[in-house]
C-alpha cells in the first residue's frame, strides 16, 4: 500500500469514527452540532476548549457523554472559591511500612490526572487556583513537591463559564485563556429541538452508548493532524488575519486602532492552522484551504481580541470585529 493510500485510508476512517461519534452523542445531546464538530475539531489538534453559555443547556452532560463514547479516563472538577491547587494536582502524604515501620511521602494524583478533565464553572475559584491547570494545559504534566508527573495521552480540558452570573467570580486572565484552543458559545436550542429536548428527557428509558474510539485511536488521528501539508497562502491568510487583530501593527484596519486594545498573539496562528488542517480532514480533504481557516476564526479569536472602552460604548463585541475582518479579506 502506497503512502498516499495509507493516508486516504485514515482520513476515511476519521470521518467514519467522526459520523458514529456525532450518532451516539445525538442519542443524548439534542442539537449543538457546530458545538461537538468544534469540540472533536479542538480534541484531534490537541487543543483546549472553553465552552460559555447559561445554565441549563447540558454543556456538562456533552463533555460526560464525549468521555463515555471515546473510552476516555473522564474527571469533573467543580470548580469552587474554596478550592486549592492540591485538590486539583494531587497531594503528599505519609504512609507508613507495616513491615519496617519506616514512613515515607507518597503522591496522591488528583482529578487533574485523566483524559478529559472537565473544569465546571472555572471563573468560580481565586486565580491561584486556576493557575493549576496552566502547566497542566500547556506542558501536559504537572509538578508536585519538587517531582514532575507526566500526563496520560490524550489530554484534554474543557471549562465552562456562566456568561451571565457574574457575582462571586474571578474573570480568567487573558495569559490562562490563551491557554484554550477554542472559546465555544453554547447558545439556547431552537424551538423544535427544545421541544425533542422535554419529550425525551421526561421518560423513562434509559439511553446506552456505544464506544467508538479509544485513545490509542485518538493519538494516531492527532498525528494525522499533524502531518497533514498546509499550502504557503493559507498560512499566509492566518498570519496576517492575526496580526490584522493587532492595533500596534503597522497597515491595520482602522477599527482595529479604534476599537481593540490588544490583539491575537502567535499561538492563535498556530491553532488556526491547526483547526483548519483537523477541519479539513473531518470533510474528506487532505490539505486545508482558506475557508477552512476562516471557519475557525471566531471561536479561536473571540476570547483573544480585547476590546477598547470605545467598543463597549458602542456596543462592539470581538465576534463583531472578527466578523468585519473576514469580509474585509
Amino acid at each position: 500500500m502506497s503512502q498516499k493510500t495509507e493516508v486516504l485510508s485514515q482520513v476515511e476512517e476519521l470521518q467514519q469514527a467522526y459520523r458514529d461519534v456525532t450518532a451516539e452523542i445525538g442519542k443524548v445531546i439534542i442539537g449543538q452540532d457546530k458545538v461537538i464538530n468544534e469540540l472533536f475539531i479542538s480534541l484531534l489538534a490537541r487543543g483546549h476548549c472553553l465552552l460559555v453559555g447559561v445554565p441549563g443547556l447540558a454543556k456538562t452532560m456533552l463533555i460526560s457523554t464525549l468521555a463515555e463514547v471515546l473510552e476516555l479516563r473522564f474527571s469533573r472538577i467543580q470548580f469552587t472559591p474554596d478550592l486549592m491547587p492540591s485538590d486539583i494536582t494531587g497531594t503528599e502524604i505519609i504512609e507508613e511500612d507495616r513491615s519496617s515501620g519506616s514512613k515515607n511521602f507518597k503522591f496522591i494524583h488528583g482529578p487533574i490526572f485523566a483524559n478529559i478533565v472537565l473544569a465546571d464553572e472555572i471563573n468560580r475559584t481565586p486565580p491561584k487556583t486556576q493557575a493549576a491547570l496552566l502547566q497542566a494545559m500547556q506542558e501536559h504534566e504537572v509538578t508536585a513537591a519538587g517531582t514532575t508527573h507526566t500526563l496520560d495521552e490524550p489530554f484534554f480540558v474543557l471549562a465552562t463559564q456562566n456568561p451571565i452570573e457574574q457575582e462571586g467570580t474571578y474573570p480568567l486572565p487573558e495569559a490562562q485563556l490563551d491557554r484554550f484552543m477554542f472559546n465555544l458559545w453554547v447558545d439556547y436550542p431552537s424551538y423544535e429541538e427544545e421541544k425533542t429536548i422535554v419529550k425525551s428527557t421526561t421518560g423513562a428509558e434509559d439511553t446506552s452508548l456505544r464506544t467508538i474510539l479509544n485513545a490509542e485511536k485518538i493519538i494516531a488521528f492527532q498525528k494525522l493532524v499533524r502531518a497533514v501539508p498546509v499550502a504557503d497562502n493559507v498560512v499566509d491568510f492566518a498570519v496576517k488575519l492575526v496580526r490584522n487583530t493587532r492595533p500596534s501593527e503597522a497597515s491595520v484596519p482602522e477599527f482595529i486602532t479604534s476599537l481593540v486594545s490588544w490583539g491575537a498573539g502567535p499561538r492563535a496562528s498556530r491553532y488556526l492552522i491547526l483547526g483548519a488542517k483537523a477541519a479539513a480532514l473531518l470533510d474528506g480533504r487532505t490539505s486545508p484551504s482558506i475557508d477552512d481557516v476562516r471557519a475557525v476564526a471566531v471561536p479561536v479569536l473571540r476570547h483573544r481580541v480585547v476590546t477598547n472602552f470605545n467598543a463597549e460604548a458602542d456596543g462592539i463585541s470581538a465576534v463583531d470585529i472578527i466578523s468585519r475582518l473576514l469580509e474585509s479579506r
